[in-house]
């Protein structure tokens, strides 16, 4: 399995773990974990829970973006340092995104989500890169 598939599967796991945080404040935070209603005790989480929440979230958002970014880029044949260097560093992102995140260090957690977002974006764009490359 390549480098950006790995990442790819990274990535899914991160929305997963990026839940547990969540579920920890929903337990500390609220007595006990509601199995019954949890999306609503979500809602009533505040501080590093709501922070917690809203950063699993964000994992979800950005996931199809990434591994759409790494199937057009696999699906034209562009391969290399560059589309593995792309794929570690969303992921690399996404790792920190999620630490500025729970720490509530929100400058820090904006600009490493625009890094996350660009490398997503740059893999989207990758088959147009290396078209422009062979073109005589």
């Amino acid at each position: 399995m390549s480098i950006p598939f790995w990442c790819v599967f990274i990535a899914a796991l991160l929305i997963y773990a990026a839940k547990l945080p969540v579920a920890r404040a929903m337990n500390a935070q609220t007595g006990g974990y509601d199995n019954h209603h949890p999306r609503e005790q979500q809602a009533r989480l505040s501080g590093f829970g709501a922070r917690a929440h809203a950063a699993h979230l964000n994992s979800i958002e950005i996931f199809p973006l990434f591994a759409a970014g790494v199937l057009m880029a696999h699906t034209t044949d562009v391969f290399g340092w560059w589309v593995d260097l792309l794929a570690i560093l969303f992921i690399v992102s996404r790792v920190l995104y999620l630490l500025f995140y729970w720490r509530d260090m929100a400058s820090l957690r904006s600009m490493v989500w625009v890094g996350g977002l660009l490398c997503c974006l740059l893999l989207m764009l990758s088959p147009v890169f290396r078209w422009l490359m062979v073109q005589p």
